[in-house]
C-alpha cells in the first residue's frame, strides 16, 4: 500500500468508527424513547434490556450506515483541505480522483457488508426486538406499594398501605383492601391493623396475610315472598371481625413470558430477500386465483347474457388455471409412517390417467394403487353404466318425440310468456344486488393483495437502495469536504443533517407514491439514491475544478455574468458622410 493510500485511509477510518457509533447512539435513544412508557416500571434485569437495546442498535443500521459515510468523508476531506495536505497533493501532480480511489474502494466493502447486515442480520434483530418487546408490554409493572396510594396491579383488588418499614420489607402498617372478584362493585371492603407481603415457590406466588381487622360486606337482603315488591328490599351490612387472615395470588402475570417468534415473522420488515421473494409469489398467486374464480364463475352469475360471450381468459390467468388444474389432478398420497408404503387414492389416479395430456411430466402413483381399493370401486362403476343406459334411452324417446332445438325454444318461450310478478322482480334484484356484493369483495380482495404485494416489494428493493446509499453520500461527502476545506463537527454536521434530510424525504414521498400507484416501485425506491447521486457527481466535478462553491465571490462573480449578459448592448453609430 502507497503511503497516500495509507494516509488518506486513516484519515477516513478513525472519523467513520466514531461517527457510526455515535449515529447509532442517537437513533437508538430516538427509536427507545416512543418505548419509554413500556419499559420503566416493570422491573426488568440488566439482561433483558441490554439484549433490547442490542437487537434495536442493530436495527438502525440500514439508516446508521450512509449517515455516518456522509460525515467522515466530510469530515475526512474537510480536515485534508484546512491542513492544506490536499492542496500538497494535487501540486504534486496527482488527481482528486486518485485520492478518492482507496477510500472508494473501502466503500464499496461498506456497501457489501451493509447488504450483509440489512439482508441477514437486521431481519433477525427486528424479529428479536418486536417480540421482546411484545412480551414486555404483556408484563405487568413491578410489584410495588406506595404509602397512602392504592395499587391496583392485582386483579380485581385494590390495596392501599398507610405505612411501610424500611427494615423490614415485608411489613405493612394500616392496610386497606377494595375485594372485587365478585364484579359487584365497592361492596366488599377489609380494614386490618397491619399486615405483610412476601412471595412464596420460587417468586411464582404471592402470598398477603392481614392481621387485627375488619371484613365488611354488602348485600341485598333476601327475598321476603312472591309477592313483595322491590322497593320493599334493603341493603345488608354484613361485619365480620378476625384475627388472621391469608390471600394468595398468582404472579405469573408478573413474569417476563416468552412468546413463539412464528407470530411474528411474518412482517416484511422480519424477511430477507429470499423470503420476501416467497411472499410476493404467494400473494401473487392469490390474486391470479381471484380473477380467475371471478371467470370461472362468470358464467353462473350471468347464465343468460354469457352464452355468446368471446371473451377469453387472459394468458396470465389461464397459465395459472392449467397449473391448478395439473395440481389438483395429482394423486393424493397419504403420510404413512416411515418404513411403510404410502397410501393413494385410487380415483384421484384415475383422474389423472384420464387427464395425461394436461399433467405430462408430473409424477404419477400409478404402480401404488392398493388394489383392494380397485376391487371395491366396482361395484359403483357397474351402477353408474346402468344408470347411463337409463338416462340414453329416455333421451331416445324425447328424440323421438321433440327435437332438442324445439325443447328448448318451447321452455324459453314458456318463460318469456309468463307475466311478471312482484316476487319475480324482487328475486331478479335480489340476484343482482348479490352479483354486484361478490364482484365488489372480490375488487376488493385484489386491491389488497396488490397493495400487500407493493409493499413487500417496496421493502424488498429497500434492501438493496440503503446498501447503495453508502456509495451516493461518499459522493456527496467527498468532493463536498474538499470544497469546503473545514473539518472538525461543525460544518461538515450541518451539511450532512442536511442531506440527510433531503435523503429521509425524497425516500418516504417516492415510497407513499408506490403504495399510491402513482409511479412504479423501482422509482420510488430508488429515487433518493439517484438523486443523491446526481448531486455528488455535481460536487465532484466541481472539486475537480477547484471551484468555490461556498464563498462569496464565487457567487458575485456569477452574478456579474449574468448581468453583463442581460444588459442592452449598445448600439453602433454610423458615421456621417460629408
Amino acid at each position: 500500500m502507497k503511503k497516500l493510500d495509507k494516509l488518506v485511509l486513516d484519515a477516513f477510518i478513525g472519523p467513520f468508527v466514531i461517527t457510526f457509533l455515535v449515529v447509532v447512539f442517537i437513533l437508538l435513544n430516538i427509536n427507545m424513547l416512543k418505548y419509554f412508557d413500556d419499559i420503566i416500571g416493570k422491573g426488568l434485569d440488566w439482561w433483558v434490556l441490554g439484549r433490547l437495546f442490542f437487537y434495536f442498535a442493530i436495527f438502525t443500521i440500514p439508516t446508521a450506515m450512509p449517515l455516518a459515510v456522509l460525515l467522515s468523508s466530510l469530515i475526512a476531506f474537510g480536515n485534508l483541505g484546512e491542513h492544506f495536505e490536499l492542496t500538497a497533493i494535487k501540486s504534486a501532480g496527482i488527481s482528486l480522483l486518485r485520492v478518492l480511489q482507496p477510500i472508494f474502494f473501502f466503500i464499496l466493502l461498506l456497501t457489501l457488508a451493509a447488504f450483509h447486515a440489512n439482508n441477514n442480520m437486521v431481519p433477525r434483530a427486528a424479529l428479536e426486538a418486536y417480540s421482546l418487546l411484545y412480551d414486555i408490554k404483556q408484563k405487568k409493572p413491578a410489584l410495588e406499594l406506595r404509602e397512602g396510594e392504592f395499587y391496583r396491579g392485582i386483579d380485581n383488588m385494590s390495596i392501599k398501605v398507610n405505612k411501610k418499614f424500611p427494615k423490614d420489607e415485608q411489613a405493612l402498617k394500616g392496610v386497606l383492601v377494595y375485594d372485587h372478584r365478585k364484579n359487584n362493585g365497592n361492596k366488599e371492603v377489609i380494614v386490618a391493623d397491619s399486615g405483610r407481603m412476601y412471595t412464596i415457590l420460587n417468586d411464582r406466588y404471592l402470598k398477603f396475610e392481614l392481621y387485627n381487622g375488619f371484613n365488611y360486606t354488602e348485600g341485598a337482603a333476601a327475598q321476603r315472598g312472591v309477592g313483595s315488591r322491590s322497593n320493599d328490599q334493603k341493603e345488608s351490612l354484613t361485619r365480620s371481625q378476625f384475627a388472621k387472615s391469608q390471600f394468595v395470588f398468582d404472579l405469573s402475570s408478573f413474569q417476563l413470558q416468552t412468546t413463539d417468534k412464528k407470530w411474528f415473522q411474518g412482517n416484511r420488515i422480519m424477511r430477507n430477500l429470499g423470503e420476501l421473494n416467497s411472499d410476493m409469489d404467494s400473494l401473487n398467486r392469490e390474486v391470479l386465483n381471484l380473477r380467475l374464480n371471478h371467470f370461472l364463475g362468470r358464467p353462473d352469475y350471468f347464465n343468460f347474457y354469457t352464452r355468446g360471450d368471446s371473451l377469453m381468459m387472459p394468458r396470465d390467468v389461464y397459465e395459472h388455471k392449467v397449473y391448478r388444474d395439473s395440481i389438483s389432478s395429482l394423486p393424493y398420497v397419504a403420510r404413512s409412517k416411515p418404513g411403510t408404503q404410502p397410501v393413494v387414492d385410487s380415483a384421484a389416479v384415475k383422474l389423472a390417467n384420464a387427464n395425461k395430456p394436461l399433467v405430462q411430466g408430473l409424477p404419477a402413483a400409478k404402480n401404488a394403487v392398493d388394489s383392494q381399493a380397485v376391487k371395491s370401486e366396482q361395484p359403483a362403476t357397474k351402477q353408474k353404466q346402468t344408470r347411463r343406459k337409463a338416462t340414453s334411452g329416455k333421451t331416445r324417446k324425447l328424440k323421438t318425440l321433440y327435437p332438442l332445438d324445439q325443447l328448448a325454444k318451447r321452455k324459453v318461450d314458456s318463460v318469456h310468456n309468463m307475466a311478471l310478478t312482484r316476487e319475480m322482480i324482487q328475486g331478479a334484484a335480489n340476484k343482482a344486488r348479490t352479483i354486484k356484493s361478490q364482484l365488489i369483495n372480490a375488487n376488493d380482495g385484489i386491491d389488497n393483495f396488490k397493495t400487500e404485494l407493493i409493499i413487500f416489494d417496496i421493502q424488498w428493493h429497500k434492501i438493496l437502495a440503503s446498501s447503495f446509499a453508502c456509495i451516493a453520500m461518499f459522493l456527496i461527502g467527498a468532493p463536498l469536504g474538499a470544497i469546503i476545506k473545514k473539518g472538525g463537527l461543525g460544518v461538515p454536521f450541518l451539511v450532512s443533517i442536511l442531506f440527510f434530510i433531503i435523503y429521509y424525504v425524497i425516500g418516504m414521498q417516492g415510497e407513499k407514491l408506490a403504495k399510491q400507484h402513482t409511479i412504479s416501485v423501482i422509482a420510488g425506491v430508488w429515487l433518493a439514491d439517484v438523486v443523491l447521486f446526481l448531486i455528488g457527481l455535481f460536487f465532484l466535478k466541481q472539486a475537480r475544478r477547484d471551484a468555490r462553491l461556498f464563498e462569496a465571490d464565487f457567487y458575485s462573480v456569477m452574478l456579474d455574468k449574468v448581468k453583463r449578459r442581460l444588459a442592452p448592448k449598445p448600439k453602433s453609430v454610423e458615421p456621417s458622410t460629408v
